[in-house]
């Protein structure tokens, strides 16, 4: 295993580290962008890496590997063009812009150019409707594409340039992108101040500047405490709340030593409890929570539910509970009621189905008798006689 480079096996140290000790595998997804970018794809070599520094076997990492998009499988340009050509933007004209690139290119989805610049690909959607069509350079966002534009920016890439994104940092390569999935920060001087929003992504900040729109109480230039600040400002707010709320005094005794109930704001210093009305100003029906009803109870309340279906703790509703079984003569009279309204097609019958016993059987219904002449209502719920 000597793929990768030390610098590689310090940085995947320094992402294990990131996590708690006994959840280290979450670490697989940033460590797979790590070998990455060092090779340019997961390579069978990547795959074993990962699993050796995280204790996992290779079908584990590899399952992994193999469903996210963004880790490739095979190697992979310098530049990784993708072009969106889900509904909106092919509405929009992006299955032509992929055309364009295809034809000039001589590649098709997911392969690479005879120098090993650029991979085009198919994008099912890179979330950006609002800019559509939209393509990307390993990532980074080209807006309101057309096949001349979009071919502009791939020749500009064939001839060593780096064209700028509409939004974002400046261009990178894949390896160079893929260090910073991995979570490092971009050294290049200056790279992230490049670029800038969008206008769709600040409409909504455009409509709240003009109605006047603001979070109350917000200032933009508070800092970010860190969690022992936060722990020791709530602890602060905690104490001052109790010091200016002190606790009641005990209620003290009675001449027969009993304890005094102490007054409450519904019986104004009686000795008895308010009542809910008078406590909380509300005549609603008390309701139990969900948690007091048996797992049975509130299993059946929930289970195939549909619009008239109540809500299982509104005030005034039931808990539902099983009847009494139907009589063996109900239950038959609403089956016969049910082929009586729905015959076959034609002639069919289903499989097995036999005509003389489904005869007798409802003549035995209509009788209002059991097959052996006995009345069904002399039978309880349990099939016993009486």
């Amino acid at each position: 295993m000597n793929v990768f480079t030390e610098e590689t096996r310090l940085r995947a140290r320094e992402i294990i580290a990131r996590y708690p000790a006994d959840r280290s595998r979450s670490a697989l997804l940033p460590l797979l962008h790590l070998v990455q970018s060092e090779e340019g794809y997961v390579s069978p070599a990547g795959v074993e890496f990962c699993a050796e520094v995280l204790g996992l076997n290779k079908a584990q990492v590899g399952a992994v590997a193999t469903f996210y998009t963004m880790y490739k499988r095979k190697p992979t340009g310098d530049y990784l063009v993708s072009v969106c050509t889900n509904t909106m933007c092919d509405v929009l004209g992006g299955q032509a812009v992929y055309d364009t690139l295809a034809e000039h290119l001589g590649v098709g989805h997911e392969e690479t150019t005879a120098d090993g610049k650029i991979t085009l690909e198919h994008a099912e959607c890179l979330a950006a409707c609002d800019y559509g069509p939209v393509m990307t350079v390993n990532y980074d966002f080209f807006d309101n594409v057309e096949p001349q534009g979009a071919l502009g920016v791939v020749q500009e890439l064939q001839a060593g340039g780096r064209p700028m994104p509409t939004r974002g940092a400046r261009l990178c390569t894949l390896k160079e992108m893929a260090v910073q999935l991995a979570g490092f920060a971009d050294e290049r001087d200056g790279a992230v101040a490049d670029g800038g929003p969008g206008e769709p992504s600040l409409r909504g900040l455009r409509l709240a500047e003009q109605h006047g729109i603001s979070v109350p109480g917000f200032d933009p230039r508070t800092p970010i405490r860190s969690k022992a600040e936060a722990d020791r400002a709530a602890a602060e707010a905690k104490a001052k709340a109790e010091a200016e709320n002190p606790a009641p005094a005990p209620a003290k005794a009675d001449a027969t030593g009993t304890p005094a109930k102490a007054a409450t704001p519904g019986n104004a210093g009686a000795a008895e409890p308010a009542t809910p009305e008078a406590a909380s100003g509300s005549t609603a029906p008390d309701v139990k929570a969900p948690d007091d009803k048996s797992p049975q109870v509130r299993t059946a309340e929930t289970r195939q539910p549909d619009a008239r279906t109540p809500v299982a703790d509104a005030p005034g509703t039931k808990v539902p509970t099983d009847g009494p079984a139907p009589a063996p003569r109900d239950a038959r009279a609403a089956e016969a009621a049910g082929v009586a309204a729905n015959p076959p097609a034609g002639d069919g019958k289903p499989a097995g189905d036999a005509a003389g016993a489904q005869e007798r059987n409802l003549k035995d219904a209509a009788a209002g008798t059991d097959a052996d002449g006995a009345d069904p209502a002399d039978a309880n719920g349990t099939g016993v006689r009486k």
